[in-house]
Parts: C-alpha cells; sequence; structure tokens
C-alpha cells in the first residue's frame, strides 16, 4: 500500500494540482492538511471522479484535514473523538487542543490511518508554543487510549517538528526556534516510544532532505529547509 502526505495549504487552490498528481502518483490513501476548508465544502464529488473516497474535518478559513482512500475509509473519527471546543482567547484556537481541526483518522483497506496538522508554535515560550505541546500531549494520549499497540498504523502530516539536527539545513541557525526545540523534539519522541517508527529515517539516513522551505526567502532554491512532514508506522508495518 502507497500512502502518501501532502500540507496542500488550501485545497480550493490546489485542488487541479492534487487530482493532476493523484492521477500520476496512484497512491492508495492520501493524508492532507491545511485544506482550509468547511466540512461541507469539501470536493468530495471531485474526488469520487478521480477514483477516492474523500472523508474531511474543517472549520473554514484555517487548518482542517483529510483523508482520500481508493481502498476504503471506514470507522472514521475526528478531533481526537471529541467535538470541536470554543477557543480560550479570540486570537486563535491555538490555546485549546481540541478547538482546531487538525485531526482525522479512518481505516482505510485494513490499517488505522491517522492525518494530523501540528499547531505551529510560532514563537518559543509563548502561549502557541505551550499550545502546540499540549496538543502533542493530546495525540499521544489518545493513540495510547484508542489504538491496539498491536494494530497496523500509519500516522502522517505535518508535524511541525524537525526530529534532528540532521533535519534541518542548519542547526546553530535554527536554533532557538521552533519546530527544533528540546520539548518539541520531545514530544515527537513520545510518539515513537509510544511504539511508531520514522518511516523515512527507516530507510534513509543522509541529510539534505527536507519538506518545508522558507519561500519568502527563496530557500527552497537554496535547499534550506526543514523536515517537519511525517510518516510514522506501528511495528507491524516496519
Amino acid at each position: 500500500m502507497r500512502i502518501a502526505t501532502w500540507n496542500v495549504n488550501s485545497l480550493k487552490a490546489r485542488l487541479e494540482k492534487v487530482t493532476w498528481w493523484l492521477d500520476r502518483a496512484k497512491p492508495d490513501v492520501l493524508l492532507m492538511q491545511e485544506t482550509k476548508l468547511a466540512d461541507a465544502d469539501a470536493p468530495a464529488a471531485v474526488f469520487r471522479q478521480a477514483g477516492y473516497a474523500l472523508v474531511h474535518h474543517g472549520e473554514g478559513r484555517w487548518n482542517g484535514v483529510g483523508i482520500a482512500s481508493r481502498c476504503g475509509i471506514d470507522a472514521v473519527v475526528t478531533n481526537f473523538g471529541e467535538p470541536l471546543r470554543l477557543a480560550q482567547t479570540s486570537d486563535t484556537g491555538d490555546d485549546e487542543p481540541l478547538a482546531e481541526a487538525r485531526m482525522i483518522s479512518a481505516e482505510c483497506g485494513g490499517l488505522r490511518v491517522v492525518c494530523v496538522y501540528a499547531p505551529n508554535g510560532r514563537l518559543v515560550g509563548s502561549s502557541f508554543y505551550e499550545a502546540k505541546l499540549a496538543w502533542f500531549d493530546r495525540l499521544a494520549r489518545w493513540l495510547n487510549e484508542a489504538i491496539d499497540a498491536n494494530a497496523p498504523v500509519v500516522l502522517g502530516g505535518d508535524l511541525n517538528v524537525a526530529p534532528e539536527d540532521v533535519d534541518v539545513w542548519d542547526a546553530r541557525a535554527c536554533h532557538g526556534g521552533t519546530h527544533v526545540s528540546e520539548p518539541e523534539r520531545e514530544a515527537f519522541a513520545r510518539l515513537c516510544r509510544g511504539g511508531l517508527v520514522d518511516a523515512y529515517r527507516l530507510c534513509h539516513s543522509e541529510p539534505g532532505r527536507y519538506t518545508w522551505w522558507d519561500y519568502r526567502a527563496g530557500n527552497f532554491h537554496k535547499n534550506f529547509g526543514m523536515r517537519i512532514d511525517h510518516l510514522l508506522v506501528s511495528a507491524p508495518l516496519k
């Protein structure tokens, strides 16, 4: 089974590119983050025409996650099985782990697939950073409570964490920022200690492989990036 993850940064804006890529790459399952759509606006018919069923969890302008599958979708769970809750501040819902559409899970072809979009964190030590850590704690607890440790599981998405120095273009330049702080890396490591394995790093040890570059600084062309998008698999899938 081929599973891919993609932060589409607006599914409405990228829909033509997404369907083109699906036809070209033909993954069995595609995990999408930052769809920026309400559920009512999710383009299920377009995906169906492309041969994929689509489930979506969104709130409208921000965030949003979705799973497209051509091997079935069943037993869908959103938001850790809880309803979306009102944020505690008027700025964003970042301060409440259950206030934003950042998690959706389903059974696809006999696998439990979990698609996540972790908060950015903005600034180390800020309330948004603390909310990011709280969200990771909620994810780890849900996995421990809801998922059989011996079951085949794939967790993927934009986790907004570079797990090791090899996952950033320059560890010294990135030091002190979000995505590379020790508490964030510990939150990622906690997922792995819970039985998940970094699938990419299992097969590739070389540096210089990234999933995100700051386009505002032209960093893509310089390969100044970070590996913050991941696919983690349970032991039965190693």
